[in-house]
């Protein structure tokens, strides 16, 4: 069979705790040359911040990753990096990606310990000292794929700040702790900060308090009881007005006008780290104005005839800043079509089309256990693709023999 369009890009994230981003655009990109072995394919594997972002910026900034022990989400030790761009080779100050999965992603928390009142973001903070130590005076952090909900308190404790309770005692880890704050301390905070450029790279949609704040939406998923989600949401409003009253004033000037730590877009992001980052100065950019920065996507889907792209879970959250949608919406503005892979389909995946998705499949071909999928995700991507693929060479015949089609 002979299929058009030859001109194909492939612009997937990563699987979660599976594939990442290149590995996933490269099993997509084998199922469509077993139907077009000549087809004309760019692959654009893309990160949200989440896990691979600082390893897929060094590799696209002509940068190294730096090896750091930090502190882990559940306190121990883990083996983490950051990334250090350009060198000396790039004009303006030095710049590091640090990367909050790498040390506090809910990967690293086993699970028979998720439970997000006790996970702490405190090795984000040993990441930042690292890379300031490492001369970095323009930091980008980016959020995504966390295990915590701590609002980024002890991300602060690690860069020098004291959070105490009434009796002035520091703050045990993680955001079940929040609810007994009474006061931040700024004193020790790394001098360094006040001269260096903080930007988060996150969702814009995720905010720290209220109705959709960060612990109802997303405290659930990292392990949260009902009961706990509320224990969580109540210590993160209780963080806000702290900060607000001990933090936020302090960095105001450089940061622009202060802004509401409980509301603002993006101050939700990887369970209040975007909060916390933005009381020391931080500013908070949609991710993909951060992210995707000289990648040149629009132009590059814009020259395909077709695109696919990919994410582990399609459903109500994709249309809110996840990677295919995204994707979707760019090559909508140019006409383009689009497929999207999904490891699951789960409920509310249908809004997808809203935002210029034309067709969305999953990759898994019969029931079967989370690690068995897990293991075997690149080759059911690639056999996914090939039965789209050629789906779509058939409906391409069945076209060519109506003399009444379009």
């Amino acid at each position: 069979m002979t299929l058009r369009p030859h001109r194909i890009a492939i612009a997937p994230s990563g699987f979660k705790e599976s594939l990442s981003a290149a590995r996933v655009a490269e099993a997509i990109a084998t199922g469509v040359r077993r139907v077009i072995p000549d087809a004309e394919l760019d692959l654009i594997p893309l990160v949200d911040g989440g896990e691979g972002t600082a390893e897929a910026l060094a590799l696209a900034g002509g940068g190294r990753l730096v090896p750091v022990t930090a502190t882990g989400p559940v306190g121990d030790p883990v083996a983490s990096h950051f990334a250090l761009l350009g060198g000396g080779t790039t004009p303006g100050p030095l710049t590091a990606v640090v990367e909050m999965a790498a040390v506090a992603g809910l990967a690293l928390v086993p699970p028979d310990r998720r439970h997000p009142g006790a996970t702490t973001t405190y090795g984000v903070g040993e990441l930042i000292r690292a890379a300031l130590d490492a001369g970095a005076r323009r930091i980008l952090v980016g959020c995504g794929d966390s295990g915590t909900s701590d609002g980024g308190a002890g991300a602060l404790q690690a860069l020098g700040a004291r959070l105490t309770d009434r009796h002035g005692r520091e703050l045990r880890p993680g955001g079940g702790s929040l609810h007994e704050l009474e006061h931040l301390d700024p004193s020790g905070l790394d001098p360094r900060l006040s001269d260096t450029e903080l930007l988060v790279a996150c969702n814009p949609y995720n905010v720290l308090c209220g109705k959709r704040g960060v612990a109802r939406v997303f405290g659930p998923q990292k392990g949260a009881t009902p009961a706990e989600v509320e224990l969580l949401s109540a210590g993160l409003e209780r963080l806000a007005a702290v900060l607000s009253r001990d933090l936020l004033p302090a960095f105001a000037p450089q940061a622009g006008a202060p802004i509401d730590l409980r509301t603002a877009p993006g101050t939700g992001a990887s369970g209040g780290l975007g909060a916390g980052l933005a009381s020391v100065g931080a500013r908070l950019l949609p991710r993909y104005d951060v992210l995707l920065d000289g990648l040149d996507l629009d132009a590059r889907l814009a020259r395909a005839d077709f695109v696919i792209t990919a994410e582990g879970a399609l459903d109500h959250q994709t249309v809110r800043g996840k990677i295919p949608a995204e994707v979707a919406r760019r090559a909508q503005a140019a006409g383009v079509p689009v497929l999207v892979l999904a490891g699951t389909i789960g409920p509310g995946a249908q809004d997808v089309r809203a935002v210029g998705v034309d067709a969305y499949s999953a990759i898994l071909p019969a029931p079967m256990t989370l690690v068995e999928a897990i293991g075997r995700s690149g080759e059911f991507l690639a056999d996914a693709t090939e039965r789209a693929m050629r789906i779509m060479a058939l409906g391409t015949r069945l076209t060519r023999l109506d003399p009444l089609a379009a």
